[in-house]
């Protein structure tokens, strides 16, 4: 993510931009960091976890949210829109609004060049003060590798992985799967010189 700003914006500041503003932005200490645009993969994996989950949540009492929804992490401090969240039971607004959450149970993060950094290290540091949030996983969209970080009774973190398409990431705290293949159905998985070479091939053939 890139800085969008020169001086310190206030949060009231950042909360009336968002308002107008054609691309989202997250918020920390009085920075606005710009959201890079995402990709058809990083897409496909997004609606592909909401659809996946809400299927599974049909009569119970939690819900899976895409993007669009604005998360609290430290209220007046740090705001982020998670490639996914979850909230089971009673949806707690930040005070004042009606876009932004500040109980998920879950998040998730779609990697990519830019932000895997960050949604492994600083980021995942942050998440870890929401007192609700019990699970937190990153998926990389370019190829299959999920990383399930999940809170213990003592208060560490446990971090499966799984590389598998036909392994099963199963999150008990809401009582909900995520088969892996289902998870990547329809992302291109061709590895980025391939397709540069594919790229190629097809230019050298219309000349």
């Amino acid at each position: 993510m890139l800085k969008a700003n020169e001086k310190f914006i206030s949060i009231e500041e950042y909360f009336a931009q968002e308002e107008t503003a054609e691309l989202r932005s997250e918020y920390y200490c009085g920075d606005v960091f710009a959201m890079a645009g995402g990709t058809p993969n990083h897409n496909r994996i997004t609606v592909n976890l909401a659809s996946l989950l809400n299927s599974q949540f049909r009569g119970k009492p939690c819900e899976a949210f895409s993007s669009d929804l604005r998360v609290q992490v430290a209220r007046d401090v740090h705001y982020t829109y998670p490639d996914v969240a979850v909230v089971c039971g009673e949806l707690i607004l930040a005070e004042g609004r009606t876009d932004t959450i500040t109980n998920p149970v879950v998040i998730m993060e779609v990697l990519s060049e830019s932000t895997r950094d960050y949604d492994r290290g600083s980021k995942f540091t942050a998440y870890r003060s929401i007192e609700t949030l019990t699970d937190y996983i990153l998926i990389d969209q370019d190829t299959i590798h999920i990383e399930y970080f999940s809170k213990e009774l003592d208060g560490a973190w446990r971090l499966r992985e799984f590389f598998n398409s036909e392994e099963v990431v199963e999150i008990k705290s809401i009582e909900a799967t995520l088969p892996v293949k289902v998870v990547y159905e329809r992302v291109d998985l061709t590895p980025i010189s391939s397709k540069s070479s594919k790229h190629e091939r097809t230019n050298r053939s219309d000349t």
